[in-house]
């Protein structure tokens, strides 16, 4: 049983608070929601959101997660906090004291990282609630709608989950409109300025077609097909229209999950330890801090990989080594200074191709491994030779890195509609048995042939989707 009273958590709120504003944390406004286990797992299946769509899929992961629970198989997290303003955290009701004071302080660190990382700006966290309630309303309105129904809605949202990541991954940078795209194409298309014209040949003038749709590939595939397919209904297009946004609340989450999960981490011990807190509570801090960050053999543990991290970064700006400062460079700003800097304007991606060392990768001992037959095989580690490789993989891998970058290149190919997609190899090929799937989803969307142009063990092939199926044939 729980060893507190509510009055009890105000009070180390309060203290938390006072200790995180001196240490420089900016936060939204704060609120927290003490459930049982039930609860928990009700927010988990939702995101954390107290209000969201219907959707099967939802009780699915609900009835799955209930039943690793009460299997013994899955514990919950101590903790969840949603990035709105102000701030929802749920607190899990039999956790103890000491459990309750460390998640509050984790809860503060997560807040000010959605509140100060670049990749959260576009979110608009002040209307993250009311905008998931709206969005819920609406899809009951189209389900409770005897000309609509739920089979026409779940159609729909099947196929919108399918493809909803297949979209811009930096939300930071503008997306041109099609007159800025018109622009930019008709000035790459004339030739540059020769100051040797008279004595050169005159380079070759190609006018740019600019009547194909869109102008330049396009990332925003669910957007596309809501704009460009003329037989969907206006609810379809607002159903795309929510999953499309949905999607890219969740996307800065999975980007910066690594320097979400470290910077929470890396602040709940720096405030709990400034607590002075009695010699019971600080020992059961002390593991429960370790069963968080303990590495995971055979995979990352984000909390762990994150806190080291930020760990490293602050002691080599407060006090580097002779190697470091030959090698680095003499630190120009302090430990806090860089530390806040970096949780302003990286992603995981940028967080690691610049602040993971060759010392402190060894110190992990990071590895890559690969599967030959059925076994898994180390392949590469951090040694001198190999650690580039293995911070290569690790960064290939982060975030949506691991979901493959499909851009529709033309609307109307072969001027009979046929969406013509083209996959972005970065040597991985692409799995056929999801890319069937997937295809067939955009198939649904668009209502026409849809063609998708990839690399498959090196060699140029296009999958297709029409009336009669699927199909693969190669190019020459």
């Amino acid at each position: 049983m729980a060893n507190y009273e509510i009055s009890d958590l105000a009070e180390w709120d309060k203290r938390i608070r006072e200790k995180a504003a001196a240490f420089g944390l900016d936060w939204y406004p704060q609120e927290f929601e003490i459930c049982d286990h039930t609860g928990m797992l009700g927010y988990m299946a939702y995101s954390g959101m107290p209000s969201h769509y219907p959707h099967w899929s939802y009780g699915k992961a609900y009835e799955k997660l209930k039943t690793l629970y009460d299997y013994g198989v899955n514990g919950l997290p101590y903790e969840m906090v949603i990035n709105s303003n102000p701030a929802i955290a749920y607190l899990m009701r039999d956790n103890t004291l000491l459990l309750q004071i460390l998640t509050i302080a984790h809860v503060y660190g997560h807040n000010d990282f959605f509140k100060n990382n670049f990749t959260y700006k576009s979110t608009r966290a002040d209307l993250t609630i009311e905008r998931f309630k709206a969005h819920a309303l609406r899809v009951r309105r189209y389900c409770e709608d005897p000309s609509i129904g739920i089979d026409k809605v779940e159609r729909i949202l099947d196929a919108g989950h399918a493809l909803a990541f297949q979209c811009r991954r930096n939300l930071a940078i503008k997306k041109l409109d099609r007159e800025e795209q018109l622009t930019r194409t008709i000035e790459a298309a004339r030739p540059r300025t020769d100051p040797f014209s008279r004595i050169h040949a005159r380079p070759e003038f190609r006018e740019p077609d600019t009547h194909k749709t869109p102008l330049e590939p396009d990332e925003d595939v669910l957007l596309f097909i809501r704009d460009h397919n003329p037989f969907l209904v206006e609810w379809e297009r607002d159903l795309l229209t929510i999953v499309d946004e949905e999607t890219k609340y969740f996307l800065p989450m999975m980007e910066t999950k690594i320097m979400n999960e470290g910077w929470a981490s890396y602040w709940h011990k720096k405030i709990v330890e400034s607590l002075d807190l009695e010699q019971g509570l600080h020992i059961e801090f002390i593991v429960r801090h370790n069963q968080v960050l303990r590495p995971i053999p055979g995979q990352i543990n984000p909390y762990h990989l994150g806190f080291k991290i930020w760990e490293d970064l602050h002691r080599r700006h407060e006090n580097p080594t002779p190697e470091e400062i030959k090698k680095y460079g003499a630190p120009a700003k302090s430990g806090d200074e860089k530390i806040f800097e970096a949780r302003e304007v990286e992603r995981d991606s940028s967080f690691l191709r610049r602040y993971l060392t060759e010392e402190l990768m060894r110190e992990m001992d990071l590895f890559q491994y690969e599967a030959r037959g059925d076994e898994l095989v180390v392949d590469k580690v951090s040694d001198e030779e190999g650690w580039k490789t293995v911070k290569e993989t690790l960064i290939k891998n982060v975030g949506a890195g691991s979901i493959p970058v499909i851009k529709v290149e033309d609307g109307d190919f072969g001027h009979n509609r046929t969406l013509y997609l083209k996959h972005h190899h970065d040597g991985r090929d692409l799995q056929l048995e999801y890319a069937e799937k997937t295809i067939a989803f955009v198939h649904r969307l668009w209502g026409r042939e849809t063609v998708l142009e990839t690399t498959l063990q090196g060699k140029r092939s296009l999958l297709c989707f029409n009336d009669r199926g699927f199909s693969v044939r190669a190019l020459k």
